[in-house]
C-alpha cells in the first residue's frame, strides 16, 4: 500500500476511512450514466494503492470497455504507478486520459511519501504519454511545503507539457501525519492558483479536493486563474454537486 502521508486509505495509518472492493461494472455504468445525464463529459475511475495487480487491471479494463460501448463519456483513469504495457491495455479499453499527481516538488516529495520516488511519478507520466494518452497531473497544497515548492512543481508540469492540472487543498484527515496541519488562508490559496495560471497559461487549472473547505465554494478561485473543476466526491472526502457548480459558473459569466 502507498505510504503517502496524505492518504487516509494507507494501511500504515489508523483512520476512519472504510475499505471497499472494486465496484461492479453494472454499478459503475449506472453511476456513469447518471453523471452523463447531468452534462458531465469526463468520467474517471480511481483505485487506491501503489498500482493495480494483473487481475485488477483486467477487471477495470472490462469496466472501461463496457463504459465505452454504452456511453459517450470521455474516460479517465487513476490507478497508480502502472507501466507501458498496462497503459496499452487501458487505451485499448477506451481510456483517453491518465491521472497521476506529482503531489509536490521534487525537493519536498520525500517528506510526504517513502514507498516510491518522484522519478517513479515522472516515468509513469512519460509512459502514459508514449502510449498516446493525455495526462492529468497536479498536486496538493498545504502539506507544509513553501511557495517555492509549488512553483517548482508547476515548472515540472510545464516541462512535461501537462494540460490538465488539478489543485487539491489539504483536508487534514484524523489519523494521518498531517492531521494537525494548519489550514492555508484563502488568500494564499488564491495566490497559488494565480501563480499556476502564470506558469501554465494554456492548462486547465482544476479545483479539486478541498474545495468544499472554501467559504465561497471556489468562486474567487475561478476569478484568480482556475478554469475547471473536478465534480463529485474525492476518494474519502465529500465533493460538491453538479447543479450548484453549474450555477456558480454561470453566475460568474463563464460558459461551460
Amino acid at each position: 500500500m502507498d505510504r503517502s502521508k496524505t492518504c487516509s486509505q494507507s494501511s500504515h495509518f489508523e483512520t476512519s476511512s472504510d475499505s471497499y472492493p472494486l465496484m461492479s461494472k453494472e454499478d459503475i455504468l449506472k453511476d456513469a450514466k447518471h453523471n452523463e445525464s447531468q452534462g458531465i463529459r469526463r468520467y474517471s475511475l480511481v483505485t487506491s494503492g501503489r498500482k493495480l495487480s494483473a487481475s485488477d487491471l483486467d477487471a477495470v479494463c472490462k469496466i472501461y470497455k463496457n463504459l465505452s460501448e454504452n456511453s459517450d463519456l470521455y474516460l479517465c483513469s487513476s490507478h497508480g504507478l502502472l507501466e507501458y504495457e498496462d497503459f496499452i491495455s487501458l487505451k485499448n479499453a477506451g481510456v483517453k486520459r491518465y491521472h497521476n499527481n506529482l503531489e509536490t516538488s521534487r525537493r519536498f516529495f520525500p517528506q510526504i511519501c517513502t514507498t516510491h520516488t518522484y522519478d517513479d511519478k515522472i516515468n509513469t507520466i512519460k509512459d502514459a504519454v508514449r502510449v498516446g494518452l493525455e495526462v492529468c497531473s497536479g498536486g496538493i497544497i498545504g502539506l507544509g511545503e513553501d511557495i517555492k515548492d509549488r512553483i517548482d512543481m508547476a515548472l515540472d508540469l510545464r516541462n512535461l507539457n501537462i494540460k490538465s492540472v488539478p489543485v487539491n487543498i489539504l483536508n487534514p484527515i484524523k489519523g494521518t501525519p498531517f492531521e494537525d496541519n494548519l489550514p492555508l488562508s484563502e488568500e494564499e490559496i488564491l495566490r497559488t492558483i494565480a501563480i499556476f495560471r502564470f506558469i501554465l497559461p494554456g492548462a486547465a487549472i482544476r479545483l479539486a479536493g478541498g474545495r468544499s473547505l472554501l467559504r465561497d465554494r471556489g468562486e474567487r478561485s475561478f476569478c484568480s486563474g482556475a478554469n475547471a473543476a473536478i465534480i463529485g466526491d474525492m476518494l474519502t472526502t465529500a465533493g460538491l454537486g453538479t447543479a450548484s457548480d453549474r450555477e456558480l459558473v454561470k453566475s460568474l459569466g463563464y460558459k461551460i
